[in-house]
């Protein structure tokens, strides 16, 4: 399978990019707001939720992938529940969340396994995620209660 690269400019292209982040792992560390290009990056092992429903594959082997994902525009940067300083703390991303405000501002919201949060105030939506290359096989794919 070739690596996935999307674009979101508006909440529904948004709610694309999330949901092949459902369930992606990474550390604190791996979180940046570059505040003088008023971008947010995270880099992330993404569980490979396409991959995952091919019925050949939904019992055999898993896959995750390497992600980059960029929000640009962004004018503040909040968080909570997170101690940033535990560089190492690995993070399960839940969702990614888009709150209109005055239009075409809004807030993006990463909320996290266990009720942490990073909260984004943006100009727009204007958000990419891409696949880095480096992929390799899981034996475990995430469960949700009411599976």
């Amino acid at each position: 399978m070739s690596d996935l690269k999307l674009i979101a400019f508006d909440a529904e292209d948004l709610s694309i990019i999330a949901a092949h982040l459902q369930d992606a792992v990474l550390r604190i560390e791996d979180m940046a707001y570059l505040k003088g290009e008023r971008r947010f990056a995270i880099v992330a092992n993404r569980f490979d939720w396409s991959h995952a429903a091919r019925p050949a594959n939904r019992h055999d082997h898993f896959v995750r992938r390497r992600t980059g994902v960029r929000i640009e525009r962004v004018t503040g940067a909040q968080v909570q529940g997170l101690d940033l300083t535990k560089k190492d703390q690995v993070l399960s991303l839940l969702t990614l969340t888009f709150e209109a405000g005055e239009a075409p501002q809004g807030t993006i919201m990463l909320t996290f396994a266990g009720g942490g949060a990073v909260r984004l105030s943006v100009e727009c939506i204007e958000a990419a995620l891409t696949d880095l290359g480096a992929a390799w096989a899981t034996p475990r794919k995430p469960e949700h209660a009411g599976e």
